[in-house]
């Protein structure tokens, strides 16, 4: 009985030690795959979306995120572009229950909760994009509880806007100089003229 009771002890200190409840450890950062003492992520599809305040990016503009769906008590974060697995930009203030977590060397790379109190559709991340993201998506690893949790959580792909507007721009330039060559050729033909 003795046996029993140890091994019971054993396995439950264990399980406390690799559910994480104070948070992802850094060495999730690139899979973003919990360490749950065996438990698989849901097979089915997440009962979560990610909303973000704008479609597109600008560098240094913040961009708010919200993990909408069900409560949920635990959460890893973070943007990324095309098949890279670099946390990229930098989030802010951390909100209530979670906290950062250093990945690919950036101490402000992810959001990953801090307790198992709960998180809902009014916690809101705040996110502020690097100079060089031309176009980013948010992913994040959603737990409702230690042994329900989904991966790839993904929102859709933001994209970098001003390029169009420095083409407008130099378009509209180009359409305002060519009137003025051809009105400067008429003229030094018409000086020519009257010269000769």
């Amino acid at each position: 009985m003795a046996a029993v009771f140890f091994g019971v002890v054993i396995l439950q200190v264990l399980t406390s030690v690799l559910s994480f409840p104070s948070g992802a450890p850094a060495s999730t950062c690139v899979d973003m795959m919990p360490r749950h003492g065996g438990i698989l992520p849901q097979p089915n599809p997440a009962p979560y979306t990610i909303q973000t305040s704008s479609a597109t990016l600008q560098p240094g503009q913040p961009i708010t995120v919200v993990i909408k769906g069900p409560d949920y008590s635990g959460v890893l974060l973070e943007a990324r572009s095309g098949s890279d697995t670099k946390a990229l930009g930098t989030w802010q203030t951390p909100p209530s229950n979670t906290k950062f977590l250093e990945c690919s060397g950036n101490q402000q790379g992810a959001i990953t909760h801090a307790n198992t109190n709960i998180k809902n559709n009014s916690t809101v991340y705040t996110w502020i994009p690097p100079a060089t993201a031309k176009s980013i998506f948010f992913m994040a690893t959603i737990a409702q509880q230690r042994s329900v949790f989904w991966v790839n959580v993904k929102s859709p792909t933001l994209t970098q806007t001003g390029g169009g507007t420095s083409l407008d721009v130099n378009n509209s330039a180009g359409r305002t100089a060519t009137p003025v060559l051809i009105l400067l050729v008429v003229l030094m033909a018409n000086v020519h003229c009257l010269v000769a």
